[in-house]
């Protein structure tokens, strides 16, 4: 199944999806979605495809997730980091292994997808489930644009459910026989309880000759050599102007005479409804309808009145008189007052009898509980209004010859010049801009210096417009500028490679016999012992440094070894002992991480039957038409070989080129 829909099916606003689609199967019917026309198709696995389209909103899915977490992802940077090609990957993968159940016979019966989704739709709040809230009928408009919402199809959504149950069934039953040999578990218990009793001593920095200040030629080379972490990437200095809405509804009076207008236009719509509750038995002819009429009327239990009818009261509670299916039945428990008994209805269901029960009158909110949002609302439109007003008299000046300055000034919209900034949004000093945003970066960046952008809007009465006032080269900064603080890194460098040199040396003695003790006074220094290191208790060693703990437990025991200290500098050290767990913690580990071994088998085939399936299949992916789908510019991008530009395909109509 797809990626998208694996994350998507388990958020609140797929459960309510399920409940829709019922009511479009039995509307539409269950198509065969896998029976495509011929076309142009991202993955091609056996009688599957994926189209452009589904690509694209599978990119604009993930793009919208990461969006959620506070990442900016635009195609092009999906390409400069690979995520579009492992996306690919991985559809590709899903969709070798469905196609292959498929052929395999594993297929969900549309009964059981219509099950499934009806068992998700019981288990909604009675507020979330898909039908109207006053008819009680199902919402088609808001299927429709739930799914278009979220770049879904009732054929998409409804393969990816059936794939889903097939892939679930089949490893279900693969997990329920899955166990993972007790000697598997053994050994990652062996592993984990392995402990190591560690000796090490420090390199004194003390005991090597301290570097002297550097020459411009050793710096140089020092810049050289650190030339990618030195280099400053290119820079431009911008002049945004910036038509903001948001900025003008401080400016912006809303009159006392709108608020109260759009007020009695609403309230209708802003109220509640009278709800009335009330109790209805039905008669199975008229001597018995005016029998339960005496019989409510004294104050008879109405369980025990239909009872002896052989029926079961119906108890309706808070509905509209909107909501009420029979017309009759409605007009009649409308007019009844709180405690009264009907005379006999004659409904478009048979004859019945109600007694009203309660009243819950209409409720209209004040002006004044309403005015707060009313108000915000007209400002925030007669503040787009005034923006819009703005671009164009921009747009005016600016056809007419002015430049970007003088347009937005005569437009009394605000310009900021910023310093120099990145591609990234960062200034020189590494701290962002926050006037600008993704867009405005990537468009100020496809242009020339001197380049000016058209009016771009981004939504909600914001717009703006960029010009490149200067372009700033990537570049190495000069050596006068970082002289002093690249002098004391080259010297701090020299002084590592220098306790390098010591540790090496000290470690050799060691080998050639020397005690640890012996050699760790000779340096000014002193042993230091940590026993029964394992890998189950190494975060409470952290302190000892990550280089110093992986090495330890890659060491063989009485070789010495170098390895870099926590806070800088070497350690000369010594694995002095290994030895095991003891039976009792074996067995009880063997035997507790034996369901987690099973686990990582069962992934594994998983994974296995993943890579299986797209070899049999001889499935195919364009990585170039993907790119295209997701509007990233092919031309000069490297093909799929990674040597010659990939020639651009023409993308089917309707996406992004």
């Amino acid at each position: 199944m797809l990626a998208g829909f694996r994350s998507f099916a388990k958020s609140p606003f797929a459960v309510v999806l399920f409940g829709l689609l019922i009511v479009s199967f039995a509307v539409f019917g269950i198509s065969d979605v896998f029976r495509h026309p011929p076309g142009k198709w991202v993955i091609a696995a056996g009688s599957r495809n994926m189209s452009p389209e589904d690509f694209k909103a599978q990119f604009e899915n993930f793009r919208k997730r990461e969006q959620a977490q506070g990442q900016t992802i635009t195609p092009d940077i999906a390409v400069q980091q690979g995520v579009d090609r492992k996306m690919l990957t991985q559809l590709a993968l899903q969709e070798s292994l469905a196609e292959l159940l498929h052929k395999m016979g594993v297929r969900a019966s549309d009964k059981l997808v219509a099950d499934t989704l009806r068992e998700q739709l019981a288990a909604l709040p009675p507020g979330q489930r898909p039908f109207d809230p006053i008819t009680g009928k199902f919402d088609n408009q808001l299927y429709q644009r739930l799914l278009a919402q979220n770049d879904l199809t009732p054929a998409r959504f409804e393969a990816s459910l059936r794939d889903d149950i097939a892939q679930t069934h089949t490893f279900s039953a693969v997990a329920a026989g899955l166990r993972a040999p007790r000697l598997y578990s053994a050994l990652q218990a062996a592993y984990a309880l392995e402990g190591r009793d560690l000796a090490a001593f420090a390199i004194n920095p003390a005991t090597v000759e301290k570097p002297g200040a550097p020459t411009d030629a050793q710096l140089q080379a020092f810049m050289k050599e650190h030339a990618a972490q030195l280099t400053r990437p290119e820079t431009r200095v911008l002049s945004v102007a910036r038509f903001s809405a948001k900025a003008l509804e401080a400016t912006v009076t809303v009159p006392e005479a709108e608020i109260v207008k759009t007020y009695n236009f609403r309230k209708d719509t802003l109220g509640t409804a009278e709800t009335r509750s009330f109790v209805q038995i039905q008669a199975p002819d008229a001597k018995a309808a005016a029998t339960i009429v005496q019989r409510l009327t004294k104050g008879d239990a109405p369980a025990a009145i239909a009872s002896a009818y052989g029926k079961q009261p119906l108890v309706i509670d808070s509905k509209p008189k909107t909501a009420l299916p029979d017309r009759k039945v409605a007009d009649a428990v409308f007019a009844l007052a709180a405690g009264q008994v009907s005379a006999p209805i004659a409904g478009e269901f048979g004859l019945s009898v109600v007694k009203l029960v309660k009243i819950n009158p209409a409720t209209t909110p004040s002006l004044e509980s309403q005015r707060p949002a009313i108000e915000a609302e007209l400002k925030a439109q007669a503040a787009q209004a005034k923006a819009y007003e703005q671009t164009q008299a921009y747009q005016d000046a600016h056809d007419g010859g002015a430049n970007l300055i003088d347009a937005a000034t005569k437009a009394g919209a605000f310009v900021r010049t910023t310093a120099p900034v990145a591609a990234t949004g960062v200034d020189q000093g590494g701290q962002p801009d926050p006037a600008l945003t993704p867009d405005a970066l990537k468009t100020a960046f496809e242009l020339p210096a001197g380049g000016e952008s058209e009016l771009i809007e981004a939504g909600k009465g914001e717009y703006f417009a960029v010009r490149v006032e200067k372009v700033i080269p990537s570049a190495m900064p000069p050596l006068a500028e970082v002289r002093a603080p690249l002098a004391q890194q080259w010297q701090l460098d020299q002084l590592f490679q220098r306790m390098k040199a010591k540790a090496d040396a000290l470690s050799e003695r060691v080998k050639k016999g020397e005690s640890l003790e012996a050699v760790a006074a000779a340096s000014q220094t002193q042993v230091q012992r940590v026993p029964n290191i394992t890998r189950q208790n190494a975060r409470q060693f952290q302190g000892l440094g990550r280089d110093l703990l992986i090495s330890t437990f890659g060491a063989k025991p009485g070789q010495p070894f170098v390895a870099r200290g926590p806070q800088g500098g070497y350690l000369v050290a010594m694995v002095e002992k290994i030895h095991s767990g003891s039976p009792e913690q074996m067995a009880q580990i063997t035997e507790a991480m034996r369901p987690q071994v099973s686990q990582g088998l069962f992934r594994a085939i998983g994974q296995s039957a993943q890579d299986a399936a797209k070899t049999e299949l001889k499935t195919k992916v364009n990585l170039t038409l993907a790119r295209q789908a997701i509007g990233v510019d092919t031309s000069a991008l490297p093909s799929e070989d990674g040597k010659t530009p990939a020639k651009k395909e023409k993308a089917p109509k309707g996406l992004a080129q």
